[in-house]
């Protein structure tokens, strides 16, 4: 089982990178040009052609993508490999929830393919995040996130597989056994950003799915992140949930304490990609240093 401290250098990047451990850090360009590593864009295509359309689009935009499931089963391990050796991060959201050794397994495989995160899914238990961690210490780039509740998750979908708790107390439930078992961060919905930044304190990564640019409903995620992240770019409801139960801002969620935002359709989806994904890194400067424990935008661990 992992003993690092949620603060170990193995949760850090390395200083080349944009990704980097704790609250409200990342390299965010003023300017507007260059790219912010705490965004990242989302690849949720069918097919590699369209993924790497989107890629071409942001250009150098963005250095950070996530590659779940569906792209990973459709065009197989090679954009990942290929998108780490043009010099990005590729956060591969695999999920992972199975026996302790096809978990590791499978993390050293994400190592090999120079991922910069990978997934497990932390209603595994203890057992199958600690044998994550262990294998991912292989490969000092690649963090081990936790999936807390799927972001399209109810308190009623909790109650269908006998979980009392409400979606809030089982993301802190769940986030806690991810410190104990050594993982670098965990994954939740905006909405949980502040509780989690709060309990888990400076350092673990909170990556928060379920961003969207668009108007949200009620609940803390919809507080903050008027402003430019609040302006839709284009396409009539590309600013919609996109079928998250919690969504969130990504103002805030950074303000909130996200280490990390993951954006999808709001940019994939867009009239003008890497406008929207500039709107989602204004909320990033409008929320630097207002998070709480955040140390201010920076590059390196």
């Amino acid at each position: 089982m992992n003993t690092d401290s949620p603060g170990s250098a193995r949760s850090c990047a390395s200083a080349d990178s944009g990704t980097v451990s704790g609250s409200n850090s990342g390299t965010v360009s003023d300017s507007g040009s260059g790219a912010d590593g705490r965004v990242i864009v989302a690849l949720d295509f069918a097919d590699r052609r369209s993924a790497e359309g989107l890629v071409e689009r942001l250009g150098d935009a963005c250095s950070s993508y996530k590659i779940g499931l569906e792209l990973l089963t459709a065009a197989g391990p090679g954009l990942a490999r290929d998108l780490v050796g043009r010099g990005n991060d590729v956060f591969l959201d695999l999920k992972l929830f199975e026996i302790p050794n096809s978990v590791a397994g499978a993390v050293r495989a994400a190592g090999a393919l120079g991922a910069s995160m990978v997934t497990v899914h932390g209603m595994g238990g203890t057992g199958i995040m600690a044998a994550a961690v262990d294998a991912a210490r292989e490969f000092p780039r690649l963090r081990v996130l936790a999936l807390t509740v799927v972001t399209s998750m109810t308190g009623s979908d909790l109650a269908d597989i006998g979980v009392t708790a409400g979606p809030e107390e089982q993301v802190l439930r769940l986030a806690r056994l991810a410190m104990r078992a050594g993982c670098d961060g965990v994954v939740a919905s905006p909405r949980e950003a502040g509780p989690l930044r709060a309990a888990l304190g400076p350092e673990p990564l909170i990556v928060t799915p379920g961003v969207t640019l668009g108007p949200v409903g009620g609940g803390a995620g919809a507080a903050g992140g008027a402003g430019a992240a609040g302006r839709v770019c284009g396409a009539g409801g590309m600013g919609g949930a996109g079928g998250h139960a919690r969504p969130g801002t990504p103002g805030a969620a950074f303000a909130a304490g996200a280490s990390h935002v993951v954006v999808g359709r709001s940019v994939a989806r867009a009239v003008d990609p890497a406008a929207a994904l500039l709107q989602v890194r204004a909320a990033a400067r409008e929320a630097a240093g207002t998070a709480p424990g955040a140390r201010g935008p920076h590059s390196g661990g």
